[in-house]
């Protein structure tokens, strides 16, 4: 596509945006929950395989599992479909309908079983001519039809992939899709794929139109159950923070996909570095795990109540890496409400523990400040430290380990708010 085609689309998609705002004052923090996709797929065989094959039974024993193991008061609330829910046709009138043998009481009956139990329901759509599984798709021509029906059935999330359409469509359906949501009156938390299909950068993205449609946004590839897979995200995720660390914020996240704790491709080591990481991303937590049989120690660190404190502040401000070390050793920093921040410690390492070295001071804290250090994981407080206080951490290999500090002498300075911007030369922690 040529430079001028760019910009004129850009400009048709600014000027429509005119009436699109989103301002439905949801997701001001990331939201939480659970997800289909990740662990179940496209399993539709319910004959063979009724125990994990995409059926209201799977959703209303999560939703049971969400709300009965102490999931839902950490804020895990979402209950989320993914593809392969709709029959393969529309009906008489052009309507999505849900496959009447896997979900024969139909979509609200399911919300409204979610909803009972103090839960919302999520579903999923795609603006293209079929879904990225083969299903109906949400054309243009349906995206108000879609958007109602959705509302009808008391839907309270909407993931719109962005299978089969073109550049063009994704440019009109997207902010056509928040503007009919708006219109239903019911809040719909937006979550748009939008990004993922254009590269996931500037010039084809523009974060700041991105934000004013959409809550949350897929901007890279799909997880898989892998610890490639996650170190992929992060990779991408970090190198290209300065585009989209600024683009977060209360009611618009980047998503960098689920989370696999509790499947089959983490370590131990390697979940915590992925709660970790995600929650220095301030990104959503949408588990992809089989509640009903997952391990101790796997609902340890998803449940994990200092984590989610740390993921949920309210000043929705996403960390980057501020130190890259030839030892194979990153630093993140994510700054937090009341002057407090967090320091994730990681190691890329695959040999053995490693004990790694700095201070405060060389991580650009500022001077003359005094923190009490909590080990998020361990849940101690294991004491006070000065900024100029050499210290050491123990971090396993693929692993993490995370700091939440809280200040408890500062520097005497007038207190303010700032925004964490793109940093102009290294990133500097900004009092709060």
């Amino acid at each position: 596509m040529g430079t001028m085609v760019l910009s004129e689309l850009a400009l048709a998609v600014a000027l429509a945006l005119r009436s699109v705002a989103l301002e439905n004052g949801l997701a001001r923090t990331p939201p939480m929950g659970w997800m289909s996709w990740e662990r179940f797929r496209c399993n539709v065989d319910c004959q063979a395989d009724p125990r994990n094959c995409i059926s209201e039974q799977l959703f209303f024993e999560m939703a049971d599992r969400l709300a009965e193991d102490g999931w839902r008061e950490l804020g895990y609330q979402y209950v989320n479909i993914d593809d392969c829910w709709s029959a393969k046709q529309r009906d008489a009138a052009g309507q999505l309908v849900p496959d009447p043998k896997r979900f024969p009481r139909g979509i609200k009956a399911l919300a409204d079983y979610v909803h009972a139990r103090g839960l919302k329901l999520g579903i999923y759509g795609d603006l293209g001519t079929h879904t990225c599984g083969g299903y109906p798709g949400t054309t243009l021509e349906y995206v108000k039809q879609d958007a109602q029906t959705f509302a009808e059935w008391g839907v309270d999330m909407l993931k719109l992939d962005g299978c089969y359409s073109s550049g063009e469509e994704q440019a009109k359906g997207y902010p056509e899709m928040a503007r009919a949501l708006n219109a239903t009156g019911r809040p719909i938390v937006y979550s748009c794929s939008w990004p993922a299909y254009q590269g996931g950068l500037p010039p084809k993205v523009n974060y700041t139109i991105l934000a004013e449609i959409c809550n949350l946004w897929r901007n890279y590839d799909d997880i898989q159950d892998s610890w490639d897979s996650v170190l992929s995200i992060v990779d991408w995720f970090f190198t290209n923070q300065d585009v989209l660390q600024p683009a977060a914020g209360p009611g618009h996240w980047n998503d960098p996909d689920m989370l696999i704790i509790g499947n089959f491709g983490l370590s131990y080591e390697q979940s915590r570095s992925q709660m970790a990481l995600w929650t220095v991303m301030a990104a959503p937590l949408l588990m992809s795990t089989d509640l009903r049989s997952i391990s101790p120690s796997a609902k340890e660190i998803l449940q994990n109540r200092l984590m989610i404190q740390i993921n949920q502040d309210p000043l929705g401000i996403q960390g980057r890496r501020i130190v890259k070390e030839k030892s194979h050793i990153e630093v993140f920093l994510r700054p937090l409400s009341q002057a407090a921040s967090t320091l994730v410690f990681f190691s890329r390492r695959t040999d053995m523990p490693f004990l790694y070295t700095t201070s405060l001071a060389k991580l650009h804290f500022p001077e003359d400040s005094v923190y009490e250090i909590q080990d998020v994981y361990v849940g101690k407080i294991i004491g006070r430290l000065k900024t100029g206080d050499n210290f050491s951490v123990v971090i396993n290999p693929s692993g993490v380990v995370m700091w939440y500090l809280r200040p408890t002498a500062l520097p005497v300075q007038p207190q303010h708010v700032v925004r964490q911007q793109v940093p102009s030369r290294g990133f500097r922690p900004i009092l709060l």
